[in-house]
């Protein structure tokens, strides 16, 4: 059974006239002819260092579809001169994985060792994960991992701990470029379409080889006259879905981008994450949200009308709908970005909390509680309270905190915006209430 997943990277299909993808015509045949990933490959990244010292750990290849995971792996076993095995985490349960370690045990018995290439790795539980730990710490298997999703939050510590994670780019329209003239050169003819329209094929791919691959075999097969512009050519093919997981790392990434260009008052940048998670199929309403949240928690009191700014967009875009209520979170987008930045608020918030729970169930002090009985009067509830609206100016300067708590200072208003006046009011009544407690 265990032969099943075996594979070396000269195999064919069984068929030899079956025709071969131009993805699979393509494929390297050594690491020298990979197409980007400098940063791992080159003479002093990690692979590189690794090779020329004669000494490959495991490994967890982190990265988008279509970057060369695959192709690395099977590249590594042979300049390493292991056995390749690959398998993929979706198809393969335990069973599977017990026969793959037995052969490979079997194999290193006979002075064979073995590169085991798990594709989609984040998909094993933490039981299956674990089952690699043994035969990677015995030798039997050197593990090479892919994954689109951060391993941080997908694959198990211990197995982190025993490999090097390497991470895996987008390619670069350079990259494409050169892939594309690889391509070229296989089909011994140039691609009918002009400058602008090559470039928008490049950008179709987005970053993916392999689907950069696929739309040049579809454009090699049309019998056109002379060469097509971009017009043409999107009339023909369909733009690639951009890579944009709602529920994982890629929605955290954009979600992030979006609050920081706000926080970093830049309305053009605030637009385009803004942009491309609406194109990514993102719910606006999850968008209405963080927008608000931004508005308290990054404008907060500096701009008090932020907030309101926020809510109406979003019941306008509750009104409206799509895609005419989206402009409505766009306003407030530009907005937020150019309104005066404090997290004042938020920061005393915070500080309140972490203060709340280390004085524990401490009471208020007695002269502000409510004295309805007469054993809470003869037990001094109420006893001293002093009526600010009695008081001159309208200020008493008493201390509200517990009594054995030391008053802190929480809320530190900025010079920005309304803020600036809130700072006047907070020094006026703090120099009042040295006054009367003096």
């Amino acid at each position: 059974m265990a032969d099943l997943f075996d594979q070396s990277p000269g195999d064919s299909p069984k068929d030899g006239n079956a025709p071969r993808p131009l993805a699979d015509r393509l494929r390297p045949k050594s690491l020298s002819e990979v197409i980007g990933q400098e940063q791992v490959l080159g003479p002093d990244a990690p692979l590189g260092v690794m090779l020329a010292s004669g000494s490959l750990s495991s490994l967890i290849f982190w990265g988008p579809p279509g970057v060369g995971k695959t192709t690395i792996a099977r590249l590594l076993a042979d300049e390493t001169n292991l056995h390749f095995v690959q398998i993929s985490a979706i198809f393969t349960g335990v069973p599977e994985l017990r026969k793959v370690f037995e052969a490979a045990k079997i194999r290193r018995q006979n002075g064979q060792g073995t590169l085991l290439f798990v594709d989609e790795i984040h998909r094993f539980n933490k039981a299956q994960q674990d089952g690699f730990l043994p035969h990677m710490e015995d030798g039997t298997i050197l593990l090479v991992g892919a994954t689109t999703e951060n391993p941080s939050f997908e694959l198990n510590a211990a197995v982190l701990s025993r490999s090097q994670v390497l991470v895996l780019e987008r390619l670069s329209l350079a990259d494409l470029e050169r892939l594309a003239q690889r391509a070229e050169q296989e089909l011994g003819r140039a691609l009918p379409l002009d400058g602008p329209a090559r470039e928008a094929l490049l950008e179709m791919a987005d970053g993916d080889g392999r689907a950069l691959l696929n739309l040049i075999e579809q454009v090699a097969a049309w019998t056109v006259e002379g060469k097509l512009d971009s017009q043409a050519l999107a009339t023909r093919l369909m733009k690639r879905a951009a890579k944009y997981d709602k529920g994982g790392e890629e929605h955290y990434n954009l979600i992030s981008a979006l609050h920081k260009s706000v926080r970093g008052s830049d309305p053009d940048a605030a637009l385009y994450w803004f942009a491309r998670m609406l194109e990514g199929g993102e719910d606006p309403r999850f968008l209405a949200r963080r927008i608000t949240r931004m508005a308290v928690e990054d404008i907060g009191l500096a701009d008090p009308q932020a907030q309101d700014v926020c809510l109406q967009s979003w019941q306008t875009y509750e009104r409206l709908g799509s895609p005419e209520g989206e402009l409505a979170l766009a306003q407030a987008l530009v907005y937020l970005a150019l309104a005066p930045k404090s997290n004042a608020t938020y920061a005393a918030y915070k500080q309140a909390r972490a203060a709340a729970r280390k004085t524990g169930s401490e009471p208020p002090p007695k002269h502000i509680l409510n004295a309805p009985t007469r054993l809470m009067e003869e037990q001094g509830y109420g006893s001293g309270y002093q009526y600010d609206h009695d008081a001159e100016d309208g200020f008493s300067g008493q201390d509200y905190f517990p009594e054995t708590m030391k008053r802190p200072v929480l809320y530190s208003p900025v010079e920005r915006g309304f803020e600036r006046e809130l700072k006047k009011r907070l020094d006026y009544f703090s120099k009042l209430r040295i006054k009367r407690n003096s």
